[in-house]
């Protein structure tokens, strides 16, 4: 939403500048959320860019839940073969960006290798607010879904990406907030400000930019 983006613009003029990308790092791809844009990830794309990091931030077009998950993981596996060209990357999803990514991810005519899959407040074993929207992208995050059980069963799969998710019990989006784990995962649990706290604060997106350099 434009409030989100508007913090997260006026946030990352705290931050420090970006600094020479390291050309021998792969390039990360951020992927906004629901009703979102590319604007709300700045900030942290702001703090990749000042750790030296190439960052390229697409945004999805129907990402209000009106069209499924497969039709954002298309838009998203054009934009990386179009824009961002390169046969490796780290991939970051927030919210049900983190959701597009994993299916993105599972692909096998996925454009590029991910080194690193990183979801923020994603809402892996589906969520309960996914019961008030209606269109086919909520209707696939809804808790129990046969979307989430085959992502989960493909998740499985030994040539799928490693997966690193970040969440927080004071998610208020992610109903239980423990639906953002997944098994077999790294899970990284730390306490913010909410469904928020990965894109907006600092403390916590340096954690993000930490995991990235692992």
């Amino acid at each position: 939403m434009w409030i989100v983006a508007a913090i997260a613009a006026l946030l990352a003029k705290t931050d420090p500048p970006a600094r020479t990308a390291d050309a021998y790092l792969p390039p990360v791809v951020l992927v906004h959320g629901i009703h979102g844009t590319g604007k709300d990830m700045v900030r942290l794309a702001g703090l990749l860019q000042a750790d030296g990091r190439r960052v390229f931030i697409p945004t999805l077009q129907n990402a209000n839940g009106t069209v499924p998950i497969e039709q954002l993981s298309d838009q998203l596996e054009r934009y990386i073969r179009e824009e961002v060209r390169s046969e490796c990357i780290d991939l970051v999803g927030y919210s049900m960006g983190g959701i597009v990514s994993r299916h993105y991810g599972q692909r096998k005519d996925k454009s590029a290798k991910i080194r690193h899959l990183v979801t923020l407040s994603s809402p892996h074993q589906g969520t309960w607010t996914a019961h008030i929207h209606f269109g086919p992208a909520t209707r696939q995050m809804r808790r129990g879904s046969e979307f989430l059980k085959q992502l989960d069963k493909a998740h499985r799969d030994p040539s799928a990406p490693r997966l690193i998710s970040f969440w927080t019990t004071t998610d208020l989006i992610i109903l239980p907030a423990s639906s953002s784990k997944v098994e077999g995962a790294s899970n990284r649990h730390h306490c913010g400000l909410g469904h928020i706290s990965f894109i907006l604060e600092k403390r916590h997106i340096m954690k993000v930019v930490a995991a990235l350099r692992e």
